[in-house]
């Protein structure tokens, strides 16, 4: 591999290296105890001097030095890891330029003609290797060339970033270099002529997870099906352990499902994959979840900034997010102020006057008569015409109709799920000619334009004067809130608006909250006539997914009236056919009939469809696949936590897969089968405000409110009971926001 040429002051300084071969210009030099039988102190000394130091002294067990006639000084201008690949350098040098240099007069014209000959080499290597990417190409390379030759791994094996760390092999720790690669983590240690390797397939690791160690206050702890490795270092550990968990990740869900390598077009070849591109895929994930936002949303800038907050009359200070479509916020002091500005909302951006009291001020103005002020802004210039170039691009976008066959990034089916995918859907279906015509004729007129619940109404002992009146008071709570801090999806989400959300949203309003904090009012204003056009084209075909919904249709929500009409069947069934057609690698499952039923009860008829869409592909991504990858990852994080917050738990029930089994039902459908109905709407509230966030902070709530009895329990059926007997009592979430 060739080198930036760099000078070393002597061509055997500290005796490190051996002459193999020289002439007027050039020597290759072979690494002391490099090949040498014997074991020789010398070799094991250079060995452990170069895991511990990683000196400039190129470990690479071959160099080549450009030596100019009359100076002391040499330039390290190749290295190899064998001795052909040397000697294959050895030889170009031999052939191109060996010849050539006599001709020039002053050593100065020899190392300038030799370095820029190498440096043009290296150029194009770079351009092979993709190793221009990398922040310090250098000595990225030079770790390449260590990691080829100590691990012999094919060439598809990219490396992505490397650390200097320490390994835990029994109680001795051991100073080396980890490697992070695209299917592998290897570790290498060679001192005082011991080596050691430890290479572990990221599709082997079971849970990676970062603890204390004897050593160090913070270890990065691997563990597979048959041991345990604690790597710890002084530098980068943050870093460090976000690669490891991208990379475990991208190697599991390439084995799984390859669907979310559509969404992320720089992680499809392996090869191509960068620490750059690594890094970039965890900040966009970590912010659209933070933010709850679609997944081929891309974030571009950060920024420190201060907003005006008009509730508490001064400046609140942050962090701005913005992204392909959107502009976010959120406090630095947790849960005083978040907001959610999708640039669609957005009528104009513009730079106010620069003054001492409001440096470098941008006010972003939005269609409900609200403007925004940001301030303290870094790369003012940049951020706004960046800004603006995103916003003239949404409203070209807006202008054009989406067809009824586009949608977003779709994800694959649950459990005792039937899937119709794009091909079978074509193929499978059948259909009625006569059905067909009368659905194109009637379905776009029949959809219902008010939410189920506004026409029927649960008949039971709740709906009492005492009820109506905790209604009206919740509706002048949220409409006193709304004065305040706004109603649309760029209102000011606080402190205030949790604990609103928590005592239960007037059923009036619970439809257009819903909507604003999903998010699914952005995708139901940018796409007018979609679902009523989806209607259309789906009604009458039939495949798997709606023999399924036919099935399914009257077992939700039996006992409300709105299901025991012609009425509520027709959307339901409406609804969940629209979805499968839209969503073929979805299509149907049998908790979403369950919820879809909620929706469309508070929320009309084509909103509840945008909701539903929000929750499968949005808010529960990788619930709804075949193998309820989303659902079951939750179960194992569900489990850490009740370590962790119910220790008096696990110490009685040492086998949590018990209640895994009973919770993923929680999960799957927001409690919605479990808990009494007025309960179960409130915590979809919740859920819709704070994501799954809430159903964690409910499932520990339940757990911690039975424990005792739990813990007493003699088999899963006794568990069950004493579970079942709570949900009968449990009426409301007093508690929901305590873990």
């Amino acid at each position: 591999m060739w080198l930036n040429p760099e000078e070393v002051l002597s061509k055997n300084a500290l005796k490190l290296w051996v002459t193999e071969k020289s002439n007027s210009y050039f020597v290759l030099q072979r690494r002391r105890g490099h090949g040498e039988s014997g074991g020789k102190f010398t070799g094991f000394l250079v060995g452990a001097l170069d895991a511990v130091l990683d000196s400039n002294a190129r470990v690479a067990p071959f160099r080549i030095l450009l030596q100019v006639p009359g100076s002391q000084f040499f330039s390290a201008i190749a290295c190899g890891v064998t001795v052909e690949e040397i000697h294959n350098h050895w030889e170009w040098l031999e052939q191109n330029l060996l010849h050539t240099l006599p001709v020039f007069d002053n050593k100065e014209d020899i190392a300038s003609f030799v370095n820029g000959k190498v440096k043009g080499l290296i150029a194009e290597e770079n351009r092979s290797k993709l190793t221009e990417q990398e922040e310090e190409p250098e000595k990225f390379r030079e770790a390449m060339v260590k990691f080829k030759t100590r691990f012999n791994y094919p060439d598809s094996e990219k490396l992505i970033t490397y650390y200097s760390c320490c390994c835990s092999k029994g109680r001795v720790p051991r100073q080396g270099w980890l490697y992070l690669s695209i299917n592998h983590l290897s570790f290498y240690s060679f001192f005082l002529g011991k080596e050691v390797k430890v290479i572990i397939p990221w599709v082997d690791i079971i849970k990676l997870e970062r603890t204390s160690s004897v050593f160090t206050t913070e270890t990065i702890r691997v563990t597979t099906r048959s041991k345990e490795r604690d790597f710890f270092m002084f530098l980068n550990i943050d870093e460090a352990f976000l690669i490891m968990e991208q990379l475990a990740d991208v190697t599991i869900r390439r084995l799984l499902d390859n669907e979310a390598f559509e969404v992320d077009p720089a992680l499809q070849d392996p090869t191509q994959i960068t620490k750059r591109d690594i890094d970039a895929r965890a900040q966009n994930e970590i912010f659209r979840a933070n933010f709850r936002l679609p997944r081929n949303e891309n974030l571009h800038e950060v920024l420190e900034c201060l907003l005006w907050t008009p509730f508490i009359r001064c400046h609140t200070a942050g962090k701005m997010y913005a992204s392909d479509s959107y502009i976010c916020f959120v406090s630095k002091e947790e849960g005083r102020c978040n907001i959610i500005i999708p640039l669609r909302e957005v009528i104009s951006i513009e730079k106010a006057e620069n003054t001492s009291d409001l440096p470098n001020p941008i006010i972003i103005s939005i269609r409900s008569m609200m403007a925004f002020q940001f301030i303290g802004i870094k790369d003012w210039d940049s951020l706004v015409e960046n800004l603006i170039k995103r916003h003239t691009s949404i409203k070209i976008t807006r202008a054009v109709v989406p067809s009824s066959s586009e949608s977003s990034f779709v994800v694959s089916l649950p459990f005792e799920s039937h899937v119709c995918n794009e091909d079978a859907f074509q193929n499978l279906m059948t259909t009625d000619p006569q059905t067909q015509d009368e659905a194109k004729q009637q379905n776009r007129h029949s959809l219902n334009e008010e939410a189920l619940m506004a026409v029927f109404h649960q008949l039971g002992p709740e709906n009492t004067n005492s009820s109506i009146s905790k209604e009206q008071i919740k509706e002048r709570l949220w409409r006193d809130h709304f004065s305040e801090y706004g109603r649309t999806v760029c209102m000011f989400r606080t402190e205030k608006i949790r604990k609103l959300v928590s005592m239960g949203i007037p059923e009036c309003l619970r439809g257009e909250l819903w909507l604003i904090f999903s998010d699914a009012m952005t995708d139901f204003a940018s796409n007018p006539d979609y679902y009523a056009n989806l209607v259309e084209e789906s009604m009458g075909k039939c495949c798997l997914a709606t023999e399924e919904i036919e099935r399914d249709l009257h077992r939700s929500l039996p006992e409300h009236p709105a299901f025991q009409s012609e009425t509520g069947i027709a959307a339901l069934r409406r609804v969940l056919t629209a979805y499968a057609y839209r969503n073929p690698k979805i299509g149907y499952c049998q908790s979403m009939n369950i919820l879809t039923s909620v929706l469309l009860l508070y929320a009309k008829e084509e909103e509840a469809f945008w909701l539903l869409v929000a929750v499968c592909e949005r808010m529960l991504p990788d619930y709804f696949n075949q193998r309820v990858i989303g659902a079951q990852v939750d179960q194992s994080v569900f489990e850490e936590l009740i370590k962790e917050r119910l220790s008096e738990l696990t110490e009685h029930i040492t086998d949590l897969s018990a209640l895994a089994s009973i919770s993923l039902s929680w999960f799957l459908t927001l409690f919605l089968s479990i808990m009494p109905f007025e309960s179960a709407v409130n915590i979809v509230d919740c859920f819709f405000y704070d994501g799954i966030k809430a159903i964690f902070q409910l499932g520990l709530a339940v757990l911690d409110a039975n424990a005792v009895e739990l813990c007493s329990s003699k088999d899963d059926g006794q568990a069950l009971m004493i579970l079942s007997r709570y949900y009968c009592r449990f009426n409301m979430v007093p508690y929901l926001f305590c873990f």
